[in-house]
């Protein structure tokens, strides 16, 4: 049987029906009132209860899954999602930003090794192409499902790394342990379509659509350390970025 979260409509609103159901399931999500894994009624009873259409039920819960708050699921029903990561432009990584957040981030390393470096790499470095360099790919958790692909270039030196330790650790905190001090970063954020490839890693469909983020960070010296282009599922998650007057 499914949850039934409290909701009151009001008829007289110019607020239309749906979006007051929608936001007022979406309310219950980040109160906790429902829980990741929690089923909802159907579409039907919820519908009686509330006097209702179906229709207008249908249109809040596709709301929600079009906000990655929900899910339907063939033969399960319609369940609560882990609420999105939100995480602020800062200079961190997502590891470090998942624990703080007590998200439980898990690590897998698909690939460490010393590599030429590709174009795009050797570019943001300021080397020339084909220079060796460490390529590090991960696949990060957060609370058991995957939530982005990051591939990392290092230049020399670099620092003593295992897949152990880059498993339980942020690759920013890795650095500056080894006594790199990472000072600033040129970011830029875009978007794309995933491929199969990606697909498959992230438990999406193909084509679904990712976030995308490069980074190029510096020392205190101005030279640059890392080169990072990760991927994320836009379903879950987000950046957010301050924006103050001069």
């Amino acid at each position: 049987m499914g949850i039934r979260p409290r909701i009151e409509v009001d008829r007289s609103s110019p607020i239309p029906l749906y979006f007051q159901v929608a936001e007022q399931i979406a309310e219950a999500i980040r109160t906790g009132a429902l829980q990741p894994g929690d089923q909802l009624d159907s579409e039907v009873q919820i519908a009686e209860s509330l006097g209702l259409s179906r229709p207008t039920v249908r249109q809040a819960i596709g709301h929600l899954v079009d906000r990655g708050m929900i899910v339907r699921r063939r033969g399960v029903g319609t369940q609560i999602l882990p609420m999105p990561v939100r995480r602020e432009m800062e200079l961190t990584s997502l590891h470090d930003d998942l624990a703080r957040s007590g998200r439980a981030p898990a690590t897998d390393v698909l690939l460490l090794a010393r590599v030429p470096a590709e174009p795009e790499a050797a570019t943001a470095l300021g080397l020339p192409a084909g220079t060796p360099v460490t390529k590090v790919v991960r696949l990060r958790r957060s609370q058991g499902e995957p939530l982005a692909v990051m591939r990392n270039w290092l230049p020399e030196p670099v620092p003593a790394l295992s897949a152990e330790l880059l498993e339980t650790r942020g690759l920013y905190e890795v650095l500056r342990k080894a006594g790199i001090r990472i000072c600033v970063a040129r970011q830029r954020i875009g978007a794309c379509t995933a491929d199969a490839e990606q697909a498959a890693l992230l438990e999406e469909r193909r084509g679904a659509a990712l976030l995308t983020m490069e980074r190029t960070a510096f020392d205190d010296s101005g030279r640059a350390v890392e080169f990072g282009s990760h991927i994320y599922r836009a379903s879950r998650y987000s950046l957010e970025v301050t924006v103050t007057e001069h």
